[in-house]
């Protein structure tokens, strides 16, 4: 049987790995490393990175494929997404098998933790459908906790409740009930642009937990379009984004 592990590795610090997590590579007869091509290769180079400091099992391989991509022109957005996850346990299966037949120890490094907004957990179920497979979760640091610690903040205030969410979700239904902190991950098209500003409060980040980490914080009515301007440059200058932010009423 194929025993699927699936490390949570932080939020882009290679010095956010857990002890755990190391154990857990060294323990592994191949580590899979997705491609998901040129614009994007630090998010793979961070995962050579990480085997290449702490990789000492002779008995461990590292592979490496190239991730399909999702088409965005899809109308139906769920449809697109499983389209997609399937494409990607189809290429999962393929690797194992050819690398490792039908028993060994696999680990995916997994940016993050595997339970909050991250779809491996999904894949991985879809790879069992059809390959007899254990899986286990090693958690790691998630952006939301490399958010507020960039920025020093606690994420609730006392006794209260946070909502998090995606910036879709922002988007299409505005702010979500009566949540006074809302923390919003995904946001490819900047949606605190619709949020009515006044008094709320914006923490954003980019590349939070990496050399390349930016943050920027204030009233949202005074940064929302200095964020977008900082977004729109730091994407042209890597290739590619990741960011996260809070709002916060009050």
């Amino acid at each position: 049987m194929i025993t699927l592990t699936l490390i949570g590795i932080g939020a882009g610090n290679p010095g956010h790995l857990t002890l755990q997590a190391i154990r857990a590579i060294n323990e592994a007869d191949l580590i899979l490393i997705p491609r998901k091509g040129a614009d994007k290769d630090d998010l793979a180079g961070l995962r050579r990175r990480i085997c290449a400091d702490v990789l000492t099992a002779p008995q461990t391989t590292v592979a490496e494929f190239d991730l399909p991509k999702r088409d965005t022109a899809c109308p139906d957005y769920r449809r697109g997404v499983d389209d997609w996850h399937d494409a990607i346990a189809r290429v999962w299966r393929a690797e194992i098998r050819a690398r490792l037949g039908c028993k060994g120890r696999v680990a995916f490094l997994v940016w993050g933790d595997p339970s909050l907004y991250d779809s491996t957990l999904r894949i991985a179920g879809r790879v069992a459908e059809r390959m007899p497979m254990s899986i286990s979760v090693i958690p790691g640091i998630t952006a939301i906790q490399a958010l507020t610690a960039a920025h020093g903040i606690p994420l609730n205030e006392i006794g209260a409740a946070f909502t998090v969410t995606t910036g879709r979700r922002l988007r299409d239904e505005g702010w979500p009930g009566a949540a006074k902190t809302v923390v919003v991950m995904l946001d490819g098209d900047c949606a605190f642009r619709d949020v009515p500003p006044e008094g709320v409060h914006i923490w954003w980040g980019a590349y939070v937990g990496m050399a390349e980490e930016i943050t920027l914080s204030g009233r949202l009515a005074d940064m929302r379009e200095r964020i977008v301007r900082t977004r729109a440059a730091a994407r042209e200058s890597h290739g590619w984004i990741m960011d996260i932010y809070i709002l916060r009423r009050g």
